[in-house]
């Protein structure tokens, strides 16, 4: 039997080339995350319980990336997180949130406190007619929770509107002049098209860095799995209009996420999928054959996960990465790696080995933006991370009904350092990537792609690091 070797991030290093780039500050670090998405910076949260929901879906797009927003909760919850992105910033927001004129104080006050907002376009369930607009302005004072939206909202009489064909720039006039915070669309029946507000109008011309889609939302994505109710979790998604979904199961090679791509594929030709995980070239082909329009690299990198030892199976990331390389290379489709970064050099060698972007967990699990509280332990903060396959996230899925004894983890719970805000530690990796490509000579990422490595030692690894001192 011919065995070969197979190398993960700290058995390599990048040789440097003779550069031409004056400062790092130069470099573009833009990426396709998949046929049809472009980030700003090649980072992608994980689709984990304990990393990514909307808050953090919404700093990573806020910094050029984009969050994948886990699949261990109801549908209902799911897209509702999904809606809460969408509807952070927008030029123009599609599906502005409405409420029915009969609508209670206290009705109001739970739907506010429910979706984070607190103005709502006032409409009669199942009509689009615009009535009137309520904001915090109009009930924050009010006293007794039985009084209606119809006698505390600014009635349609009253209201300053605009139709789809205005522009930026005279809908921030109207904002000057009339001194508004909100600018409802509407067309010539007064049936709601849409809503601008001041805020978002601020907020996407003040920041140009930001991942976002062609109406200026920020860039969402979404996991589901293969079970019985995945295609329901689908529509739900695609109707809180999510830009990708993550067809993600541990092993992505398998007929039964095939024949949910090509299902999905079915219903939704446009919608954009990232398939995965997978660790061959022979995975890669199989799924972009039958629509992929990215795929996602690892089988049992990830510091909490399991699977290798539980298995026996699985290839070291950077092998996995070459090997699937050539074939994304020739069908034109991005690969994201998955698992296995633990420092911002492995970023850079993960995308010159021919990923197109990577996905962080464990080092964004520990961020303010991530799900759950900070503990306190032994005078230290953390953050939990556990790994999907885990025993608890196992038997705290929605539905779950395993029988404990029947359970194999493959990951596991752990105690993470708190590690403040994620746009810090996103930081850390971005300025290691552009320091990286400049060693590079790489005014791109493809570009990185040029780059030689070399295999190194123990001794090699060892003094890679710090090392024959004491560290302050």
């Amino acid at each position: 039997m011919n065995i070969r070797e197979a190398l993960t991030y700290d058995d390599v290093l990048l040789v440097p080339k003779m550069s031409q780039i004056r400062s790092r500050k130069d470099v573009n670090t833009s990426t396709k995350l998949s046929k049809n998405i472009t980030l700003n910076i090649p980072i992608v949260s994980s689709n984990m319980d304990t990393v990514t929901e909307s808050k953090m879906a919404i700093a990573m797009a806020s910094i050029g990336g984009i969050g994948i927003i886990h699949r261990f909760c109801s549908i209902e919850y799911q897209a509702k997180e999904v809606l809460r992105v969408k509807r952070h910033q927008s030029m123009i927001v599609r599906k502005p949130l409405t409420i029915d004129p009969n609508s209670t104080l206290e009705e109001l006050r739970a739907k506010a406190k429910e979706y984070g907002y607190s103005g709502f376009l006032v409409c009669e369930e199942g009509s689009t007619k615009l009535l009137g607009i309520i904001t915090k302005r109009d009930y924050v004072l009010e006293n007794g929770d039985e009084k209606f939206v119809r006698d505390l909202m600014t009635p349609q009489d009253k209201l300053i509107t605009a139709t789809n064909e205005i522009s930026i720039e005279d809908a921030k006039k109207l904002f000057v002049k009339y001194k508004i915070e909100k600018l409802p669309i509407v067309d010539e029946n007064f049936n709601i098209k849409g809503l601008i507000t001041k805020k978002d109008l601020v907020e996407n011309f003040d920041d140009k860095f930001s991942a976002k889609d062609k109406h200026g939302r920020l860039l969402v994505g979404a996991a589901v799995g293969v079970g019985d109710d995945f295609m329901e979790r689908v529509d739900a998604l695609v109707d809180a209009e999510v830009d990708i979904i993550a067809l993600d199961i541990a092993h992505g090679h398998s007929l039964i996420e095939i024949e949910a791509l090509q299902q999905i594929k079915a219903k939704y030709p446009n919608l954009e999928i990232m398939a995965g995980n997978i660790a061959t070239a022979d995975a890669a082909r199989d799924l972009i054959n039958v629509g992929a329009d990215c795929v996602k690299i690892g089988i049992g990198p990830g510091s909490i996960c399991t699977t290798r030892i539980t298995t026996g199976f699985g290839v070291p990331q950077l092998t996995a990465i070459m090997d699937i390389y050539p074939v994304c290379r020739e069908l034109g489709v991005p690969m994201i790696a998955d698992g296995g970064i633990k420092q911002p050099g492995d970023l850079v060698k993960a995308l010159s080995a021919g990923a197109d972007s990577v996905m962080l967990g464990g080092q964004l699990s520990g961020t303010e933006e991530a799900p759950g509280p900070v503990i306190n332990y032994n005078g230290r903060r953390y953050k939990i991370s556990r790994g999907m396959a885990s025993l608890t996230a196992s038997i705290s899925r929605p539905g779950a009904k395993e029988d404990l004894s029947k359970i194999t983890p493959e990951g596991v719970e752990a105690r993470v350092p708190y590690r403040g805000p994620v746009k810090d530690v996103v930081s850390r990796y971005i300025g290691g990537l552009r320091s990286g490509m400049s060693y590079g000579n790489a005014m791109t990422i493809k570009d990185l792609r040029d780059c030689e490595f070399v295999k190194i030692t123990n001794s090699g690894i060892r003094e890679s690091n710090s090392h024959d001192n004491e560290i302050l």
